[in-house]
This record gives C-alpha cells, structure tokens and sequence, in this order.
C-alpha cells in the first residue's frame, strides 16, 4: 500500500502553494518579511499576508468605498485647515498596496501623497496587480528612521505599520509620536490604524491612545462597524470637527459623504489615562498576544457550548 502511495504522489505531482485549496490566485510568493498572496474577483483585488485569511489591502476595480477602514480615515483630510481635502500634503507609514493613496486620490483628486513602505516585494506588487502609479514615490525604509531623515511637513500622516497582531515597537512610543507631530504641518491632522481592540484595562489600543494623547491636544477615535479596526485622528488646532462638517458638506459623492456623516456621528474625544508607552518600555508583543487569548477564549467558548448542547455534529454543522 506505501508503494502504490508513493507511486501515485510521483505521477500526479504535488502542489508547492502554501494555500493548496486556492485554485485562483493571482500571485502567490514570498519577501523577507512576508508571506504574499494576490487574488481578484468581478470588484476587487486584494492582498493577504497570511495563509488563510486576512486582507491587508485592496483596490476596487470601479470607483467605490472599500467597505473597510480606510473609508473611516478618509475623515483625515477633511479635518486640516486646508481650504480642499485636495490640498493636503500627505505621508503614509505602512503604504501596503496604496489603498489608502488611491481611493483619496479617487475622491478629493490627484493629491501629494508619498509612502514608505518597508517591504519592497509589496511595493512591486501594488504597481503590478494595483494601479499604484509611479508618480507616487515610495521609500522603502523603516516610517520612524524616514522621519528622522526628513524635514519635509505634511497635512495629514497616516500611521498604518501593522504586522498582523501588532505594530513595531519602535512605532509606538512618545518619542515616535512627537517624531510625527513636528513633521505635521499646522492644522495637520495623524491618523493612525489600530488593528486589535482589546478588552480589559491596558488593552493595547488604550496604551497607544493614551500615549497619542500625551503628545497631541486633541484626540478622537472611531470603531469600524464590523471588523477589529478602530481609527484614532490626532491634531493640535481646535477646528477638526468643524472643518470636518464644512468639507462634508461640500462632497460630490453621496456615498462618501454619507460614510463621513457616520464617521462624525460615532468619533469620541478620548480621555487620556496613564498608560503611557516609551522607547524603554513598549510592550506592544505582549499587549497583542493577551488579545489574541481574548480572541482564541471566546471562540472556543462559542463552540464549547455547541458542542455542549448539539455534540459533535451541531460544532461540524456550525463550521460549514
């Protein structure tokens, strides 16, 4: 039986794909940071960097919102003191594809947008399989040891470098914080992507909020309706609201606006606490596995109660 086995495997081949069962993927690879995958549909192409799930980025083959959370920090430019959205200056730490890049390009028009990105395999696949044009300059750099290259100022920085559970630590601290608001310009606005929401007090994003909150005068945040994502937006000038108001009223799109009424509708001004993070002492690891417990508890709650009523056949039926 072993033998006809292993005359069979040798005949028939076998796959070298890491995600055997996707039998229509664009692209399927490797860097020296990530596992990457590119797969497409009718809609959409999309980025993962895990095996089996997870988007990390996404381009709408037709103009539309993304239904994720780069629709919520669209908010950013609509909260400066530009006169237009489509003034800003922009800088993106953890460019990815160029979501974010392209869909404010889509709707406030051709911006000044630059990216840093540390992975250059991802920055080879957005201009393949996304549309990122080359007009748009991406440094392949680590964002906090670009910032302290620079003397460049921007209108709005989006902070977006995470690596699944959680973000560089060096990304993380007061210091890294003050790094970026003394490259906003003034009336600038920070908007940064906070991945995991944790529970608890000392949560993860209550340590990165309350360190944001140390460095800048005024911050609001905003949970994405379905996902983990939450978005926070930092500034130092009084006007973010109103100017939020004032643009949103001046949209052409009725779907942005409407998600930019949403967005006003549900942001928070965030209290600041004492869970401060340092360059000596930023425990984001830790913060992200203990959230990642939370996760993995629930989810076995759920099914352990399943199983305990319907048996193994009602936690077989659940999963199909």
């Amino acid at each position: 039986m072993a033998g006809i086995l292993f005359l069979a495997c040798c005949l028939t081949g076998a796959d070298n794909s890491f995600a055997f069962w996707e039998s229509n993927l664009t692209y399927e690879g490797e860097s020296i940071y990530n596992y990457l995958q590119v797969k497409e549909d009718e809609r959409h192409v999309i980025l993962s960097t895990n095996v089996l799930f997870g988007v990390q980025s996404v381009l709408m083959k037709q103009e539309g919102l993304t239904g994720m959370y780069y629709d919520y920090a669209m908010a950013a430019p609509l909260m400066t003191t530009q006169a237009a959205p489509g003034d800003c200056r922009m800088l993106i730490l953890g460019m990815g594809t160029g979501t974010y890049a392209t869909q404010c390009n889509r709707y406030f028009g051709e911006m000044d947008i630059e990216g840093v990105e540390i992975d250059e395999k991802i920055t080879e696949l957005a201009r393949t399989y996304f549309e990122l044009p080359e007009e748009v300059q991406v440094t392949t750099y680590d964002g906090r040891a670009y910032l302290n290259a620079i003397t460049e100022k921007y209108d709005v920085i989006m902070v977006d470098a995470y690596q699944d559970i959680t973000i560089p630590f060096q990304m993380s601290s007061v210091e890294f914080f003050t790094l970026v608001k003394e490259h906003l310009a003034e009336g600038g606005v920070m908007v940064v992507n906070m991945n995991m929401r944790g529970g608890g007090e000392g949560n993860i994003n209550q340590y990165l909020s309350d360190t944001i909150a140390s460095v800048f005068d005024r911050v609001y945040t905003v949970d994405v309706v379905g996902t983990t994502n939450r978005e926070l937006f930092a500034m130092n000038h009084g006007d973010g609201l109103e100017q939020l108001s004032a643009h949103r009223g001046q949209l052409a799109d009725e779907r942005l606006a409407f998600m930019m009424e949403r967005v006003q509708g549900n942001l928070t001004a965030y209290e600041a606490g004492n869970y401060i993070m340092t360059d000596d002492k930023a425990p984001v690891e830790l913060l992200g596995m203990r959230v990642i417990d939370e996760l993995i508890r629930d989810e076995v709650a759920y099914y352990k109660d399943i199983y305990e009523q319907q048996g193994i056949s009602g936690v077989l039926e659940s999963l199909n």
